[in-house]
């Protein structure tokens, strides 16, 4: 019987440990967006290659189960987004 306990504990600990990364990659990964977008705001250059190596770790880990997926950027969605919210 413990060896049924332990297996779900560590079974737990795999999946909150696999949230937990998660979690600090999509925040990394909004950083990054926000900073594209004040920059596309001000009309200076940006990159997305940065954000999209978060987004390929991010997506690596939802293949494994129990993450989401994420979308590639493109320098035209965030182009796209500063105008509608910023009218730029």
């Amino acid at each position: 019987m413990s060896n049924v306990h332990e297996a779900i504990s560590q079974h737990s600990k795999k999946q909150h440990n696999h949230i937990q990364s998660f979690l600090k990659l999509e925040a990394k990964r909004e950083s990054l967006i926000e900073e594209a977008i004040q920059l596309c705001v001000s009309s200076l250059p940006y990159e997305v290659d940065n954000i999209n190596q978060v987004t390929g770790e991010m997506n690596r880990l939802a293949s494994e189960g129990i993450v989401p997926t994420r979308k590639t950027v493109t320098k035209e969605m965030v182009q796209e987004f500063v105008r509608k919210k910023y009218g730029k």
